[in-house]
């Protein structure tokens, strides 16, 4: 059974920073994906930042980019989120997300319907 248990989410300042983390457990993830999607009040569920293990690719969504690193420690199964420069539009509560098996397909990160399992989400505020 996959677990993915988020944490690191809170309170901050526009401009101010915060480290997501979620630790992984129930498999080996070389062959799999791990992302951050994010969803505020009223609105769908969106892509925010991927790695892919195997290949150890990563990408991002517009909004974030140069702002959002995400990184992994293969040997604690554990993938980061950095955000820096927050911005209010940042507000949402964030979801980390284990792809299916990768292996031999292409893989669209930012599609949520590559992903298999998801975590209960940490909610991230910024405010003005």
């Amino acid at each position: 059974q996959v677990q993915l248990v988020e944490s690191g989410g809170g309170l901050v300042q526009v401009g101010g920073s915060l480290r997501l983390s979620c630790a992984a457990s129930g498999r080996t993830f070389r062959r799999y994906a791990l992302g951050w999607f994010r969803q505020a009040p009223g609105k769908e569920r969106e892509f925010v930042a991927a790695i892919n293990w195997s290949g150890g690719n990563t990408y991002y969504a517009d909004s974030v980019k140069g702002r959002f690193t995400i990184s992994g420690d293969s040997a604690k199964n554990t993938v980061y989120l950095q955000m820096n420069s927050l911005k209010p539009e940042d507000t949402a509560v964030y979801y980390c997300a284990a792809s299916r098996d990768l292996t031999g397909t292409d893989y669209n990160p930012r599609s949520r319907y590559e992903y298999e399992y998801w975590g209960q989400g940490t909610q991230v505020s910024v405010s003005s």
